[in-house]
């Protein structure tokens, strides 16, 4: 790779009209020329002279215009090589003309034998052919790895089980993808076992509070000595501001479940139709692979810019008669220009993803006859996102890059400032941290659900955003439930992968007998499995966020009676109906859903 360092030590010729780099010290430098008498590629005069503790090559190096693509014996082959290519292989000090007379070219030459190199594309380096170089390194790296035990036992675990890794992985990988289809059946039993937990947490906890507070304050006080006794009244009064607190914990959470209660099924329809969706639209599956897929490549053009921007700027000779290059003028901005670049193109990616979940989604829910569904919604999808909704998504990304910075600068200053600021300073610091995290994420689901409504109502994004902003607070109770219900649904769902494929690990691992340790291949496969699960269930919960707001506008704009009917699927309009039952008997009729809504500004 190239450099970061502005300074290349340099000399000129004869005749003062060329720079000439003599070598290029501590990392590896870059040949980006404008001199004729300078080279295209770096050719080190010893490549296989490896530093592996400090990962270098202990050489000099020197710009050359072409690399030795045969094997030269002896100073003879080099200086015919220089003269018949112009590519000096020696040090800048010797003329080609001198390689064979001067007493300093076994100093300032290559090694001899010289091996036969081959240019590297784009990175222009001359990487020797023969594998001898790499052999050194694999001793060199075997040898490091021998002197550890530990890391030794750890790598050869890996390695022996490199097949079952593989196969562990594939797993998670397939277990992704049913739990994405299946979880719409067993939605219900995940509710019931949340709620469980939750009430058997709350009422165990406060009751063994106050059954601790009650034994303690039984205890004959006579048996406390003295210098205990102050303890004992304190700790005696903890216990009962603690058995206290929980207990109101416990009457305001049971509540607050009294209250959800209706719109947990809400949540649990809507995991229902999301299962549908996948099976209509299974491409959605693959959606992480291209949202990964373009993230690396634009990452792998943002680090190859930043390497040129590495090494631009203009000669300029300092005192002591080496070159220098400087950066002057606007270039000395493009560092903040290329770092903003980063954050809001790889938001501007994801964002696009979003925006093409929601348009498929979308045109699955209005769709009433799903056998007219298009042949690939997810195409028609890219197509409405790329001729209509750039600018959408532009924007949104932008507003999201704008909180992003901040925090960024913020977060960094901070760890500058460790150790050395007052507590007053790290504790504002720390709350500007968190206060702009949390309107990070806030925007981004904002964000999200005015994709939603572009999708739906082909409006711009202030005034999608505007639009779902308004459903949102209106629905907020029910926004709440889908939020954490459906938010720790998912998460059961990814302990149940992570576990299911750790479990397989173990009973595979516990059989193989080739090496001591397999602790760090089961962390590697239990990584891997959370990383695939939460990449696909990520998804999952961005097609339930925009069935959402789909039904909220459906039961806003209509009724269920001819030529109003629902576009929902059954399972929604079957909580509709129990919802309509349920108002009726309380005696204040009416569709109670509608009534939360208001409409968007444009009708579909």
């Amino acid at each position: 790779m190239c450099t970061f360092h502005q300074v290349i030590k340099g000399a000129l010729n004869e005749n003062g009209s060329h720079w000439r780099i003599v070598a290029v010290q501590t990392y590896h430098g870059c040949c980006f020329l404008s001199s004729s008498a300078l080279g295209w590629y770096v050719f080190f005069l010893d490549p296989c002279n490896l530093d592996l503790i400090n990962r270098k090559i202990k050489s000099v190096a020197l710009c050359v215009t072409a690399c030795p693509r045969q094997e030269l014996k002896t100073l003879s082959d080099v200086q015919k090589f220089a003269e018949m290519n112009g590519s000096a292989l020696c040090s800048y000090n010797l003329k080609p003309s001198e390689y064979t007379t001067s007493s300093k070219a076994s100093v300032l030459c290559p090694k001899l034998p010289v091996p036969a190199s081959a240019p590297i594309p784009f990175f222009h380096r001359c990487a020797p052919v023969n594998i001898s170089c790499y052999a050194k390194f694999a001793e060199a790296l075997i040898t490091f790895v021998s002197d550890n035990s530990v890391l030794h036992r750890l790598i050869s675990g890996v390695m022996t089980s490199k097949e079952i890794i593989l196969g562990l992985c594939l797993l998670s990988l397939v277990l992704s993808m049913i739990l994405m289809v299946i979880i719409r059946y067993i939605s219900r039993v995940l509710v019931w076992i949340l709620t469980i937990l939750v009430i058997l947490g709350s009422l165990g906890g406060t009751g063994v509070l106050w059954w601790l507070y009650a034994k303690q304050r039984r205890s004959p006080k006579e048996t406390v000595i003295p210098e205990q006794l102050q303890i004992a009244e304190d700790n005696l009064r903890a216990l009962l501001i603690y058995a206290i607190s929980a207990t109101v914990f416990t009457v305001i959470l049971f509540l607050i479940m009294l209250v959800m209660r209706k719109r947990v099924a809400l949540t649990i329809a809507l995991f229902h139709v999301a299962g549908k969706v996948f099976i209509h639209l299974p491409l959605l599956v693959f959606q992480p692979f291209w949202t990964f897929f373009a993230l690396v490549l634009f990452w792998a053009y943002w680090i190859m810019t930043l390497l040129f921007l590495g090494t631009t700027g203009s000669a300029v000779q300092n005192e002591q008669g080496f070159v220098e290059f400087k950066v002057s003028g606007p270039l000395q901005y493009m560092w903040w220009y290329h770092v903003v670049g980063l954050i809001w193109i790889s938001e501007f990616i994801l964002a696009c993803q979003q925006m093409t979940v929601a348009g498929a989604v979308v045109t699955y829910y209005f769709t009433r006859d799903k056998r007219n569904l298009p042949f690939t919604p997810i195409l028609a999808s890219v197509n409405r996102l790329i001729r209509y909704h750039l600018g959408t998504v532009a924007k949104g990304s932008f507003i999201i890059t704008l909180v992003k910075i901040p925090r960024m600068i913020l977060m960094y200053m901070h760890s500058q400032l460790k150790g050395k600021e007052n507590a007053c300073a790290r504790c504002v610091l720390k709350s500007c941290i968190c206060c702009l995290w949390c309107l990070e994420k806030c925007l981004n689901y904002l964000n999200q659900n005015a994709y939603t409504a572009t999708a739906i109502n082909s409006t711009n994004f202030c005034t999608s955003a505007k639009d779902a902003f308004v459903i949102l607070v209106e629905n907020a109770l029910r926004v709440a439930a889908i939020n954490t219900v459906g938010d720790f649904m998912l998460f059961l769902g990814k302990v149940l992968i992570v576990c299911s494929t750790g479990l397989a690990g173990i009973m595979l691992l516990n059989y193989q007998q080739d090496y001591t340790v397999w602790v760090l291949p089961l962390i590697i496969v239990c990584l891997f499995a959370f990383l695939v699960a939460h990449c696909f269930l990520s998804i999952y919960e961005m097609v339930v966020d925009v069935l959402f707001l789909c039904f909220a506008i459906d039961t806003k704009y209509n009724d269920g009676s001819p030529g109003r009917e629902f576009y929902m699927d059954k399972v929604l309009m079957e909580f509709v109906e129990n919802s309509r039952k349920a108002m009726k008997e309380a005696g204040k009729g009416g569709v109670a859903d509608a009534r939360e809504l208001k409409p968007m500004l444009k009708r579909r």
